[in-house]
Parts: C-alpha cells; sequence; structure tokens
C-alpha cells in the first residue's frame, strides 16, 4: 500500500509552501523591484501624526473575566489579549520598539503597546501565527516565558524550537487542520496565506497559520497575517461560526506585491463573511475586529488609510456598524 501523499502545503524538502495558485515566483526580485526600482519615483500617500491614533485605557477584567463573557484588548497591530471566559490569551505578543532583529534600525512601533507589560493579567495560552519580527519578538517571548512558566504556547510546525530555547515549557507544534486542548480550550491549527523568514536561508522554513479558539459557549477566529485563499468558508464551517473574528486590514499596498500575503480591508470583510456565513441573520450576530494596522509602518498605504476603508467596506457590505470593532489600543471591549 502506497504511503499517503503529503499535505499540498508541504514541500518535498521540508519547508513549506501556498497550495493555492497566487504565490509569486519570485518574491525576493519582487521585493527589490518594489523599493530599488518603483518606490523611489512613487510619490507616496502622506501619514498623519502618529497622534492621529487614539490611545484608550485598557478596561479587561483582572485577574480574569466571568464564565461566558468574550473580551477583547487590542494591545497592537496582531498582538490582542482575548478573555475567553476565565481563560487569558495572547495573539502574536510583540511589545518591542522595533520590529526587527536590530535594535537601532526597522519598523518602529509608532504607538506604545495598548497595555504596558508589566499590567498583564495571568496569561494561559499564546497562540502564534508565523516567525516575521513584527508577530514574533525574541524579547518578548523571554519575558512572557520566565513571568508566565506556566503558560500553554501553541505554534505552527517548525517553531517549536525558537520558544523551548527562549525559555517556554509547554509548547505545542500543529499542522493545519490539526486540533488541540489547551487551557480549558478547544483549539484549531487553520490556514493561512503568507509565508515565514527571519533570515537569508530559512524562507519558508516553518510554518504560518491562523488559530481558532472553542470555549463551548463562543468561539474566536484569529486569522493571522494572511492574504485572502479560498479556505475561510471551510475554516468556517468546521469550526465556526465566530463570535469575533480577528482580521488583518493592513500592510497592503503596492498591491501587485502584497496581495499574496496581506489582505486589504474589502478582502478582510469578504473573508470575515465567507468565514461566517453570508446571510443577513448569520452576520447580525458575529463581530470582526480589525488588526494589523496602525502601528509599524511597513507598506505604501497612509497608516491611517486602512481603519477608514475597513469602514467603507463594511458599509459597502450592508453590515451592521455597532458589529465593527475599529479598536485605538489599549481599547476594551466585551460580549
Amino acid at each position: 500500500m502506497p504511503p499517503p501523499a503529503s499535505p499540498s502545503h508541504h514541500r518535498a524538502d521540508g519547508r513549506f509552501r501556498n497550495p493555492w495558485p497566487i504565490e509569486p515566483s519570485n518574491r525576493f526580485g519582487g521585493f527589490l523591484r518594489w523599493v530599488l526600482v518603483e518606490r523611489p519615483f512613487k510619490r507616496l500617500p502622506r501619514d498623519p501624526d502618529p497622534s492621529t491614533f487614539p490611545r484608550a485605557a485598557p478596561e479587561f477584567p483582572s485577574p480574569r473575566a466571568q464564565p461566558g463573557t468574550l473580551v477583547v484588548t487590542w494591545v497592537g497591530h496582531a498582538t490582542t489579549l482575548l478573555q475567553l471566559g476565565a481563560t487569558n490569551i495572547l495573539t502574536d505578543p510583540m511589545w518591542s520598539d522595533r520590529a526587527s532583529p536590530l535594535s537601532f534600525a526597522g519598523p518602529k512601533r509608532w504607538v506604545p503597546p495598548g497595555i504596558p507589560f508589566e499590567h498583564l493579567p495571568p496569561i494561559d495560552l499564546v497562540v502564534q501565527s508565523h516567525n516575521h519580527y513584527d508577530h514574533l519578538d525574541d524579547r518578548t517571548v523571554r519575558k512572557l516565558a520566565e513571568r508566565f512558566p506556566e503558560a500553554r504556547w501553541l505554534v505552527p510546525l517548525g517553531l517549536g524550537a525558537f520558544f523551548r530555547t527562549r525559555g517556554a515549557r509547554h509548547v505545542e507544534e500543529l499542522d493545519w487542520w490539526e486540533k488541540t486542548r489547551a487551557a480549558g480550550l478547544r483549539v484549531a491549527c487553520v490556514p493561512a496565506q503568507h509565508f515565514s523568514s527571519r533570515g537569508l536561508r530559512d524562507r519558508n522554513a516553518t510554518l504560518w497559520c491562523g488559530w481558532t479558539l472553542n470555549d463551548g459557549k463562543r468561539r474566536i477566529f484569529f486569522a493571522g497575517d494572511t492574504g485572502y485563499h479560498p479556505e475561510f468558508s471551510t475554516i468556517g464551517q468546521r469550526f465556526g461560526p465566530f463570535d469575533v473574528s480577528l482580521m488583518p486590514v493592513g500592510a497592503y499596498e503596492p498591491r501587485w506585491f502584497m496581495r499574496p500575503a496581506h489582505m486589504n480591508p474589502e478582502e478582510a470583510v469578504r473573508a470575515f463573511q465567507e468565514s461566517n456565513g453570508t446571510s443577513e441573520g448569520a452576520l447580525a450576530r458575529h463581530v470582526m475586529v480589525p488588526i494589523h494596522f496602525g502601528t509599524f509602518k511597513l507598506t505604501d498605504e497612509a497608516m491611517d488609510e486602512p481603519p477608514e476603508r475597513t469602514r467603507r467596506a463594511w458599509q459597502a457590505a450592508g453590515l451592521a456598524e455597532e458589529n465593527l470593532w475599529l479598536l485605538a489600543h489599549g481599547e476594551t471591549r466585551s460580549l
């Protein structure tokens, strides 16, 4: 009997790929075209002053939320504190000033973290989407591992060693569609359209993903860092619909280069609809929280464009205004 075929996102050399026909053939060549050929001669939109982005005082329950409640606090970029009943969860924790391997260069944080690190409640679970510097931060991982030694860490394939060598004790690697139980929750690793690398020779050596979380009463979808792909409907069918969906809406220009890796606001709203069911009655009960904007300057659109464009896309889709939670850094909202 022949061995089972490898999943379509696994390569024969042990690395990973996007299984859909939208990945560019030469991403490094495209990067050079963008930064060396196109960008120097392009008139870029003007960025606002960083004070444009409002900050709010966090109001999350501490140390824990009440059973049956779902509380979201936006720290910034893809980092959120989720409180699913009495379980405290972090997504892609990033508290450093720069999204870079260097302390003196690279994208600098525009807005301080919405929750000061020392004010975090007890953390039970961390879910990691991939290894890029704006999502995976060495210093933050070390500090979290030291302060919360019993926390569970769920990471995509290949990333376990990174966390263990920085002090994390309870680390589990998952592949797309795999499920586990952690901190009292049912958790699933789900597909995303992206790539991985932290250096010149490790491109796609580790996997990238999104996560779903379910405590039996409430369901959350953290889409991670992703371009639009064909599996959002399947994610919703298997693990949704979701009370709250954390959807990336920024870092999308120039479109010819960023489309395979980052959704624009219109695609994010479409992905939200597909993963929750497209009927008006179904969507009336579900919330979208835009993330991945307003924190690090990564691409060519103006820093204040993603939230406004997301608001317009939401309205164009005919969705209820109260179900779009465009949070300020540090803002807390709850169901």
